[in-house]
């Protein structure tokens, strides 16, 4: 298991102990709602790491301060010649007994033989990692035993203290920021009053023992599981973000276009879920982030995104989507500048009836707005109708119509159209993006029935896609015309995919005329005319203009179908055969549409670079690769037995490469 912390700013906490640059601090109870607080002390444990000596003396000093004893250092190990230490053991200042020539000493008798230690080592990671630990003590425990800590400290602690309520700390795996070479954006002080409700997350009684215990049990059970934390100066719990094994492996398949559905947490739900999203090979929607956020704050999103990032090794996606917010412009700006940022269509329209419900002739204004923002295909025509909308109708003065049309080009489909949408643009009138836990996850859903909840959903999902995966593979569909479109792609597409290919070589039959217009060197410009149905089953003829280059196998339609749904639509397919072309150019056929596309997606390691960063990629590949087969090996006992019988046999294939490389250096 991975854990980061993004949070660079160090601060000092209730009791006194810095808490350094980099540093997750995990509290105890998640800082619960103020009137439901109980300490719930996560005490330390076997195979917990620290990023340096520094950080694990802290924990365990900090730790000690609210369990109510003091620490000293037992024993420290150096390495010897570079004097670096390698090695320590912390223990309660109880444990032992005096010295027999200091027993006669006035000072009075505080050690007990008490038992309580934490040993830990530096481990081949460069961490630290606890290798033993005994918490049971021999003596009472209580405030009294700190009355040495400094006078200066502790009026600053007292000082900041505004309430009874006091957090239980604990720092957790820590792990610098991958992507700022342990720097962070996150400078800004901020100081918290009581009313600061922004700034940190309120939990139910019991939620944060709920998360705790999900996030220990996935670290045992989910290798490449990744998670982060996000605390305030105060130690309270602002966002937190993680991602299992599968939505790690289905970033690298399906992370060109994602969309970051907010549904939960600008509609205040008690889960205030922020989902990334993205569609597989099917058309279904895959899981690749979730995270929970306290606010809708620009820190809170940048912190998100970075967050995700670092669990994709970086990879940034090629679009965006988002819902219209500007808070969610400025952080998608900052954390991924190279992507293309659009706003969700669907969502937009979804805040049609709320924003213009109440105006005069509120049925025809949105009759005419539909008709603009889906049936024009220039921006030209949809200026146009723009500008007879706020004449005819008298809404100029309208503040969302206003701002809408200023950000026209992140959300119009007539402006998006060199925007890669990969099947989730939703730009035909009654398309939408749905949530990835729709009917699972409503208003008042609490935390822990979330992430009992969570798993199951993850699981129905995955048993999806590789029933989806299996259909693909064993059967053929059905083939409706004598297209030679279609048999090409009824041998590479995935069948849901392949449905929606064929909707575009059925509708090719109302396609009556296929002309050329223009020509500009290598360009012909050809223009299709379509009988479109409409209401009350009329049908509109329509001109769609369609570019070909026949030296470049190049074909666009104004309609730039490819480029949101990731498939050649009826009109480019119209030219292609007026132009005796029998098979659809290689380019216009994505591999992550095809069959088999999970099992021929592999990184180039042609090169000669063995280095570290190249071995974690080798690694991240053989888990995605090895994950398929677990899932498909799960589905039956024939498979089961079938994919153990393999990896033994891969295993043994393995050991005797590393044989032979082994041997000739031997014989030297």
């Amino acid at each position: 298991m991975e854990e980061i912390s993004l949070n660079s700013e160090g601060t000092i906490d209730r009791i006194g102990c810095a808490t350094p640059p980099g540093t997750t601090c995990l509290n105890g109870t998640l800082e619960e709602n103020p009137s439901e607080v109980r300490k719930e002390f996560v005490a330390p444990a076997v195979g917990m790491e620290f990023e340096c000596y520094d950080d694990a003396y802290n924990y365990y000093n900090c730790y000690a301060r609210e369990a109510g004893f003091s620490v000293r250092v037992k024993n420290s190990w150096f390495k010897r010649n570079s004097r670096e230490k390698y090695g320590a053991v912390l223990c309660c200042s109880s444990q032992g007994f005096k010295r027999v020539k200091d027993v006669n000493r006035l000072r009075k008798e505080t050690r007990t033989g008490c038992p309580a230690m934490m040993r830990m080592r530096l481990v081949d990671s460069k961490r630290w990692r606890i290798l033993e630990v005994t918490l049971e003590h021999n003596h009472l425990l209580g405030p009294e035993v700190h009355k040495g800590i400094k006078s200066g400290i502790k009026r600053k602690f007292l000082s900041n203290s505004y309430t009874e309520v006091q957090p239980v700390k604990l720092y957790r795996t820590l792990v610098i920021d991958a992507g700022s070479d342990g720097a962070s954006n996150f400078n800004q002080k901020h100081v918290r009053t009581p009313t600061d409700e922004a700034n940190q997350w309120n939990l139910r009684k019991g939620d944060s023992q709920a998360m705790y215990n999900y996030f220990c049990r996935l670290q045992l059970t989910n290798p490449n599981f990744f998670y982060s934390m996000d605390f305030n100066d105060e130690g309270h719990l602002r966002n937190v973000f993680w991602v299992d094994a599968r939505s790690r492996a289905a970033n690298a398949y399906f992370g060109d276009a994602i969309f970051l559905d907010t549904t939960c947490l600008s509609n205040k739900y008690e889960v205030p879920l922020v989902s990334f999203v993205g569609i597989n090979h099917h058309g279904q929607l895959v899981l690749l982030g979730c995270g929970l956020l306290s606010s809708e704050m620009l820190h809170s999103y940048v912190w998100l995104f970075k967050a995700w990032v670092s669990s994709t090794s970086g990879n940034s996606p090629q679009t965006v989507i988002t819902d219209r917010c500007k808070v969610l412009q400025s952080a998608v700006a900052d954390v991924f500048p190279k992507s293309q940022h659009r706003f969700c269509l669907s969502h937009v329209m979804r805040k049609v009836p709320e924003k213009l419900g109440g105006l005069p002739c509120y049925d025809a204004i949105r009759k005419v707005l539909l008709k603009g923002v889906y049936e024009t295909l220039k921006s030209f025509d949809f200026e146009a109708a723009w500008g007879f909308m706020i004449q005819r109708f008298g809404v100029a003065d309208n503040e969302w119509l206003r701002s809408l049309y200023g950000d026209r080009e992140l959300w119009a489909p007539v402006y998006l159209k060199d925007s890669f949408f990969m099947g989730m643009s939703a730009t035909r009138p009654g398309e939408t993006l749905t949530t990835f836990f729709d009917k699972y996850l409503h208003k008042q859903t609490p935390l822990k029935e979330f992430l009992d909840k969570y798993e199951l959903v993850l699981q129905k999902k995955q048993k999806e896609e590789v029933i989806a995966d299996m259909e693909s593979r064993n059967t053929s569909p059905e083939l409706k015309t004598r297209c030679s479109f279609e048999l090409q792609m009824s041998k590479v597409y995935t069948r849901a995919i392949f449905k929606r290919f064929q909707v575009e070589v059925e509708e090719m039959y109302s396609c009556f005329s296929t002309t050329q217009i223009h020509i500009d060197g290598p360009v012909t410009i050809f223009l299709v005319k379509e009988r479109v149905l409409r209401e009350g089953n009329r049908r509109e003829i329509r001109d769609f203009e369609v570019l070909y280059n026949r030296a470049a196998a190049e074909v666009r339609c104004i309609c730039s179908c490819f480029n949101f749904y990731g498939y050649l639509c009826r009109h480019a397919l119209c030219v292609l055969n007026f132009n005796g072309v029998e098979e659809i150019p290689s380019k216009y056929i994505l591999s992550r549409w095809k069959k088999d596309y999970k099992r021929v997606f592999v990184h180039d390691h042609t090169g000669g670079d063995f280095s570290t960063c190249e071995r974690v990629k080798w690694f991240d590949q053989l888990c995605r690769s090895a994950l398929q087969v677990v899932e498909e090996g799960a589905i039956s006992l024939e498979n089961y037995k079938v994919v153990l019988e393999a990896f033994e046999e891969s295993l043994e294939r393995v050991h005797n490469v590393e044989e032979t490389q082994v041997l000739p250096s031997s014989g030297t």
